[in-house]
């Protein structure tokens, strides 16, 4: 939820920790920090409340040298954002500083004890608890910064990546994780810690994912060390990092958010590549054939997933039931691990994330596990938590997404659902061999058809004005595209705050057209299938009621386009696969109000990319 960055090396550490904060900001943004050792030994600590650049402004003219730090960009868990509850905080005798991402779920009782030993702190965060309790640790027990952090580790429960710092041992950084993300990069005798790779991509390409309940000690001139919370010695298993420096630039684009939803034609294909062949009637996933069989014996498939992914399985439940012929069920995470949920050994769980590091989804594949089920991982990040907590699973190849909204995750994860769907109907034989290959050929064309889609954009542009001052908005679509309806609500509301909903079109009549009159949009997909008249009809019914109606409809549509305000035309696709092109519109459409109502699109209030806390 938290961004995290920490350097030891040779280089000056504050540019390195501004720029590693500024590609992290999209993890959290109420405020940031940073500290550094100087090379007097003396320990300098900025943080403010609101963005990195407002600590900028702060630290401007102060002393920033050093060549080890640390720093940190938050999303208020305990304590409301302000400059005391920003990260990093001190130790009782300021000589030691910690930044976090997580919950120290016991905090309250630690706090007791400490503060009956006469600790006093300042914050209202959790985090300030653990640096005290490192701190006394370390004291009474004489020991070095690393075997104090890992025998306080051992007292909290909780969720945590946490970097510490000690200035009275200006050579070492003590890092640790358990249910948080934490990539550690290599480079010429120096160390780089930060969240995800973003930071360090830059600098090196040899990175260590630190597992859950490791630490890792960084000094300077030596090597990494790694040990478990049982203090075991545990061998780095160093990575090469895939992603490029230009993946997580702007590329010349506004935002964040408009160049990854130009991004889909090539994160579509590429979460195609090497997986389907249309010529030779070929579709397969290699996360997925040693489990063919659990696949084909399945009487039931549950997804597991929040937000922008829950919607893709939403998707994904239509394709399977009409593919495959498994019944599907699709879960909240933050729902079914919190229930008695009645899993058997044979059931199959999909758990989709485009992080890999969504805390209830990661809880919910540990109960499943738990109960005997096999895991299948959807997620877009190699080597994250879900990925590595899951029996199996297919990568989304949809590169790295830096703006808050989910876009092209959103269209990758269908993708490869789709993928998933056809490849278990191939091996059940639930399909007729000329519909199989029918949609092979639909699904090779969909890149070619999201570029179309986006050819629209001044056209949706200009919608977007007639609307931008809305301060309601439903969202209809009727089978493969209901979901859809729901996608295009959330991005609407996470973005520009317009209270917005996504219901069946059929739905509509029991309760939310009570709310339609002149001035409610309503955005509909109205696409050519079987369900086309039956939509057509609830258009109908918003007009009557004077409801302004947006319509995305099939090429060419006449019917629709002569009752509708505003009709926006995509490319014909085969109905299982229209998620994938009716969503550009939707997209697009938010970006824009969000843009004209002043908001700000890649980072939008309250919010994060990464949700790593309950």
């Amino acid at each position: 939820m938290c961004g995290i960055v920490g350097y030891l090396g040779t280089r000056e550490v504050y540019p390195i920790l501004i720029k590693g904060l500024r590609r992290l900001e999209y993890r959290g943004y109420d405020s940031a920090g940073v500290a550094m050792i100087n090379g007097s030994g003396h320990l300098n600590v900025y943080k403010r409340k609101g963005k990195v650049s407002d600590l900028e402004n702060f630290a401007t003219g102060n002393d920033t040298t050093g060549t080890i730090g640390i720093g940190h960009t938050r999303w208020a868990t305990h304590g409301e954002p302000n400059d005391v509850n920003s990260h990093p905080h001190y130790s009782q005798s300021k000589n030691i500083v910690l930044i976090h991402n997580g919950i120290i779920e016991n905090y309250a009782s630690i706090k007791e004890g400490l503060k009956k030993r006469g600790h006093t702190f300042e914050s209202q965060t959790d985090t300030e608890v653990l640096v005290h309790l490192i701190e006394e640790i370390k004291q009474h027990d004489n020991m070095k910064l690393g075997h104090a952090v890992l025998a306080a580790l051992n007292q909290v429960i909780g969720a945590y990546a946490i970097v510490v710092m000690d200035k009275n041992d200006p050579t070492t950084l003590v890092a640790a994780k358990k249910g948080s993300p934490m990539v550690i990069g290599i480079g010429e005798n120096e160390f780089f810690i930060a969240s995800d790779a973003s930071p360090i991509v830059e600098f090196t390409k040899n990175v260590v994912y630190l597992e859950d309940e490791q630490v890792a000690i960084l000094r300077r001139g030596e090597d990494l060390k790694i040990r478990s919370l049982k203090d075991k010695e545990v061998t780095p298993y160093v990575q090469q990092l895939t992603i490029e420096l230009e993946n997580i630039e702007k590329g010349g684009y506004d935002h964040f958010m408009l160049k990854e939803i130009y991004e889909q034609p090539r994160s579509v294909k590429d979460s195609m590549r090497g997986r389907l062949n249309a010529e030779k009637g070929i579709v397969s996933l290699g996360g997925i054939v040693e489990h063919e069989a659990k696949f084909k014996n399945a009487k039931r498939i549950i997804f597991i997933a929040c937000g922008t992914s829950w919607h893709a399985g939403l998707v994904g439940e239509y394709l399977f039931e009409e593919f495959a012929r498994i019944p599907v069920e699709v879960e909240y995470a933050s729902e079914f691990r919190y229930r008695n949920p009645v899993i058997y050994p044979d059931d199959l769980i999909i758990a989709i994330s485009q992080s890999g590091e969504t805390a209830d989804t990661l809880a919910a594949i540990e109960l499943a596990k738990s109960k005997g089920a096999t895991i299948i991982g959807v997620c877009n990040v190699v080597g994250s938590s879900i990925a590595r907590a899951t029996h199996a699973g297919s990568y989304t190849h949809a590169g790295p997404e830096i703006g808050v909204a989910s876009t092209k995750a959103f269209t990758a994860q269908v993708t490869v659902l789709t993928l998933m769907a056809l490849h278990v109907a191939r091996i059940k034989g639930t399909l007729p061999e000329s519909r199989f290959r029918q949609l092979l050929y639909e699904l090779e064309s969909i890149p070619t058809k999201i570029e179309q889609a986006l050819k629209l954009n001044a056209e949706i542009k200009d919608i977007a004005f007639k609307f931008k001052d809305s301060t309601n908005a439903l969202y209809l679509g009727r089978g493969f595209t209901f979901p859809v309806a729901l996608e295009g609500a959330l991005k609407l509301k996470e973005i520009s705050y317009i209270h917005a909903e996504g219901y069946p079109a059929a739905e509509m009549k029991h309760g939310p057209i009570a709310l339609i009159d002149e001035e409610m949009p309503v955005f509909v997909i109205a696409t050519k299938g079987p369900n086309y008249e039956k939509v057509v009809s609830n258009i109908q019914e918003v007009k009557a009621r004077k409801g302004k109606v947006i319509a995305v409809v099939t090429a060419g549509d006449k019917e629709v386009k002569g009752t509708a305000d505003h009709t926006i035309e995509i490319p014909e696709t085969d109905e299982s696969l229209v998620p994938l092109v009716s969503v550009i519109p939707w997209q697009l459409l938010s970006y824009h109000i969000a843009v004209m109502r002043g908001c700000n699109v890649d980072q939008p209030r309250n919010l994060a990319k990464s949700v790593t806390v309950e």
